[in-house]
């Protein structure tokens, strides 16, 4: 089985329907005119592979079903929303991608949609995991700089840069990470929610490692301090501190080459 995924970028002008598509999907198609709602929309498929072409399904169909059958529903739904002046918050989106769910089902052959995700801006994006499911997962990134040591004092010099490489250094060396949470929600509850979120992590774990010596100045942080080891020590910060959603996932980002993703066990 493989997964597959595309994202299709569109434009949404909600005073009125431009006449003109464009043609640039790169920056987005429909490409909006003036000020316009830009989507960033992901469809995962999963399926098999077809041996004469190498491809779970060629791309382009998953461009043209999203075009055809998906941007009309969210064209609609935010001009009504705009038109009448109605909240549209994450659990009405959850069913619009819903809806885009069903619209797309029976397109691509052997291939089945598996996950769609929105991205709502470049830091957060909103997933679902099925048509009917009661639940979705929303991740958001936060910024913080700290400086680590990548360097076992059990070691000599020669063993820690054969491990280390160029980020061996005893005197450790800095970062600027992204901290990305990802949590799982009901989405039939809260409408207002993201701001107590965002607050739980950057009180529990934001204030605790920012412009902070990784080795030195966090009490609770032991050991080597990896992205791998970082990620972990996170999930154990955040873990049970929010009240109105779980914890799902971790991710450190160390650079925007490198990152490591950590899931603990559930938190009920």
């Amino acid at each position: 089985m493989y997964r597959l995924a595309r994202q299709v970028r569109f434009s949404i002008t909600p005073f009125f329907d431009p006449a003109s598509e464009g043609v640039n999907s790169y920056a987005s198609r429909p490409s909006g005119e003036g000020l316009c709602l830009f989507f960033g929309l992901w469809v995962e498929l999963a399926g098999p592979l077809n041996p004469d072409t190498g491809f779970v399904i060629n791309v382009v169909e998953i461009d043209r079903a999203v075009r055809e059958s998906v941007v009309p529903l969210f064209c609609e739904e935010i001009r009504r929303r705009f038109g009448q002046k109605v909240f549209m918050g994450l659990a009405e989106v959850c069913e619009l991608l819903a809806r885009s769910w069903r619209a797309l089902r029976g397109r691509f052959g052997e291939a089945e949609v598996s996950k769609i995700s929105l991205d709502l801006n470049p830091y957060r994006k909103l997933t679902i995991l099925s048509e009917d499911c009661p639940m979705f997962l929303f991740s958001e990134k936060f910024e913080f700089a700290a400086t680590h040591k990548l360097w076992n004092d059990r070691f000599n010099a020669e063993a820690n840069f054969d491990m280390f490489g160029k980020c061996a250094n005893p005197a450790g060396h800095g970062h600027n990470y992204v901290l990305e949470v990802t949590v799982e929600k009901d989405r039939t509850s809260d409408p207002l929610w993201i701001a107590d979120f965002q607050r739980a992590v950057e009180e529990k774990f934001i204030t605790l490692v920012d412009h902070k010596n990784l080795n030195t100045d966090v009490a609770d942080f032991t050991g080597i301090s990896s992205v791998e080891n970082l990620a972990s020590f996170a999930w154990e910060r955040l873990k049970g501190q929010f009240s109105n959603c779980r914890l799902h996932t971790i991710t450190v980002w160390e650079t925007d080459k490198t990152y490591c993703s950590y899931q603990g066990p559930a938190v009920v």
